[in-house]
């Protein structure tokens, strides 16, 4: 069985794979979409959106990273794809279940799932145009506005090269409302000859259990669930092999809320840096009673240096200008 860590785009970015990657459980992560349009992209955009390429395409844990594209012109992602390889991606990812507007609007994710086609042509382009040795997987909704197309996707992306599927169990009008339709993803696999991972409303071990039980697949694909409990993904890798693991404390949370806040501070404006963590912590409040008690003080505070009191973190003051100088 194999546990991966969803890419959400505006969520889980570097910051939030370090942490998360650190708990435990996890066996690959993907970087959020990486929007391609009509040229290549250079360099300095992987660097932002997948700094861990530069690091040998792997988090400080050593979970291997996935980069993920979203797009709709089958030779400028094969383009793109290829370029992605020479930087270091070990797997190539497309993305055709993104359901927001803006980006359904430009012909990526989820409006892609009308066409069947096309979700070919993109495959077959991808895995024409890099190394036979990496990898091409997709990762799918059930459809755009109803699920009459979903095996025909599902085998247009397998027939196409793609080496996995994983199967977000709803429709891109159904967007993360429950329930999610594990009993899809069972017919997904029966459909294809490759392998199929599960994703959608799995947020707890019980919830693991039944989407297993339904959908008949072992490997799984934790998104919001795992972020609003970062140990999710250990506690299913240790039900899995038959085993009992403490649920992670809040204390034990602490000294990574805490990692992910200076992170923040360091990557992000003080501006964007607070929004960040208030979403994080968010997500915490439905695991956490003291997450919700922490997001109470501090959902309207702005200033990051009485974020930094509130949580209880130090900054490190920059070194001198002489010190640097000298260095």
């Amino acid at each position: 069985m194999q546990i991966a860590l969803a890419p959400m785009e505006g969520l889980v970015d570097n910051i939030l794979r370090d942490v998360l990657t650190r708990v435990g459980g996890i066996d690959w992560c993907v970087t959020e979409f990486i929007r391609v349009s009509d040229r290549l992209l250079p360099a300095a955009t992987y660097r932002k959106l997948a700094p861990e390429l530069f690091a040998g395409a792997q988090t400080r844990t050593g979970t291997p990273l996935r980069v993920q594209l979203l797009g709709s012109d089958p030779a400028c992602l094969g383009d793109n794809a290829a370029f992605s390889c020479t930087l270091g991606a070990p797997v190539i990812d497309l993305n055709f279940g993104c359901p927001a507007k803006t980006v359904n609007k430009s012909r990526g994710g989820a409006v892609l799932l009308k066409e069947p086609e096309l979700l070919h042509a993109i495959v077959r382009e991808v895995r024409r145009s890099v190394p036979p040795q990496i990898p091409v997987t997709a990762k799918m909704r059930l459809g755009f506005d109803h699920k009459e197309y979903a095996l025909d996707c599902a085998r247009a992306l397998a027939e196409g090269g793609a080496a996995q599927l994983v199967v977000h169990a709803r429709t891109k009008v159904e967007g993360y409302k429950p329930p999610a339709h594990w009993e899809w993803v069972a017919r997904v696999q029966e459909a294809v000859a490759v392998p199929v991972f599960a994703n959608g409303e799995v947020w707890t071990l019980g919830d693991w259990r039944r989407c297993r039980e339904v959908s008949g697949v072992e490997d799984i694909m934790l998104g919001r669930g795992l972020v609003a409990r970062p140990d999710l993904a250990r506690q299913i890798a240790a039900a899995r092999a038959g085993q009992a693991v403490a649920e992670m404390t809040w204390a034990e949370l602490q000294p990574l809320l805490a990692d992910f806040w200076l992170q923040a501070r360091r990557k992000l404006s003080p501006r964007y840096a607070p929004g960040r963590l208030k979403q994080w912590l968010a997500m915490l409040t439905r695991s956490y009673p003291q997450a919700v008690e922490l997001f109470g003080l501090l959902r309207r505070e702005n200033d990051c240096a009485r974020l930094d009191a509130l949580l209880g973190v130090e900054v490190p003051e920059p070194a001198p200008r002489e010190q640097l100088a000298s260095a």
